[in-house]
């Protein structure tokens, strides 16, 4: 052929069109489906564990309450009991006045008389001074109130309700100890939601990757905290 038929076999290869380019994905790019399982995972996790802190925060929280307000009621209740106690005791000096005073003026009936009254609780620390001689045992005791004898019934219950009244408002204030750190734990749940959120929305797998991983490491701590906690 002529130099024509050159020139057209020349530009038909020039116009002849180019092997497409294959785009092969990147070692990145392989791995975003499994940054998206993780995520997914991660996200699941935060969330139930999420719930159940709150959950158990709140459950807590309604223990610290009823202990707190079992506490008042005890204190109240131990009040009553030793003012009662007072009122009691006062009776019974009252009567060993009184007896006193009819044995110091050598008036027997008027003595039985007092001590006829006298209350089952004080009787048996009477008896026991009595036993002591104290008219001429000078190492007597000058009461019968200071014998070990006499004991008030309602003054123990009073101590007794007290030391529950305590004992409730310390496992009140636990109570509350406890509903704090779930709600710190949930807090801190809460931001692995935040992370896995935003995660999926960097280009960079190596960023997404960054995140991923903190995230991975604060949920394994707030899980660890959860396993450690009491539950209600």
């Amino acid at each position: 052929m002529g130099e024509n038929g050159e020139t057209t076999t020349k530009q038909e290869e020039t116009a002849a069109p180019m092997t497409p380019y294959i785009d092969l994905p990147t070692r990145f790019d392989r791995w975003e489906p499994i940054a998206e399982v993780i995520v997914t995972i991660v996200l699941a996790f935060a969330t139930l564990a999420t719930a159940w802190s709150g959950y158990q925060a709140t459950r807590w929280g309604g223990v610290q309450s009823t202990a707190y307000s079992q506490a008042g009621a005890l204190r109240v209740e131990s009040t009553r009991a030793s003012t009662q106690a007072g009122q009691l005791g006062q009776v019974d000096i009252g009567l060993f006045i009184n007896w006193i005073n009819a044995f110091a003026a050598e008036d027997q009936q008027l003595a039985d008389f007092y001590q006829d009254r006298f209350r089952d609780e004080f009787k048996p620390a009477f008896e026991a001074w009595l036993a002591t001689d104290p008219v001429n045992n000078p190492d007597a005791p000058s009461t019968p109130f200071s014998m070990p004898e006499y004991q008030l019934s309602l003054a123990e219950k009073a101590n007794q309700l007290e030391a529950e009244a305590e004992e409730t408002f310390v496992k009140g204030t636990e109570a509350n100890q406890t509903s704090d750190k779930y709600i710190l734990t949930t807090v801190i749940l809460a931001s692995v939601l935040f992370l896995g959120g935003i995660a999926t929305r960097f280009k960079a797998m190596s960023a997404r990757w960054v995140i991923i991983l903190f995230s991975l490491a604060i949920l394994t701590y707030g899980l660890v905290n959860l396993l450690s906690y009491p539950i209600e």
